[in-house]
């Protein structure tokens, strides 16, 4: 039973985390998460940031709508199946990134032994 309390914790957690973060930086933290795989990644499918993030393929639409409303990130055809479309930041998805970086957001000490 332990166990399960502690993660109930960790979920509470982030949940203050996230509505914190959100209100700092204008979006949700499933957004910030896909902006850091495309950092790492460079460019990524929808299939590909929805096996990333452990997001269904709906949440995944909804998060890559609302950063590229945000002008955050693009999306570039691929160049052998015209069908395919990948994404990319854009220098404001970056900008976003280093704002984020630099920011003084608390971490919840329940989560200090995770990152």
């Amino acid at each position: 039973m332990k166990t399960l309390c502690k993660i109930r914790n960790m979920y509470r957690s982030i949940a203050e985390f996230e509505i914190k973060f959100e209100k700092e930086f204008d979006i949700c933290l499933n957004a910030g998460m896909l902006l850091c795989s495309l950092e790492e990644k460079k460019k990524l499918s929808s299939g590909e940031i929805a096996k990333d993030l452990g997001l269904t393929y709906s949440n995944t639409s909804k998060v890559i709508k609302s950063i590229e409303e945000k002008g955050l990130i693009k999306r570039k055809l691929g160049k052998d199946d015209k069908r395919q479309m990948y994404f990319t930041l854009t220098k404001e998805g970056e900008d976003k990134l280093n704002s984020i970086r630099i920011s003084d957001i608390e971490i919840p000490t329940e989560l200090m032994g995770i990152v």
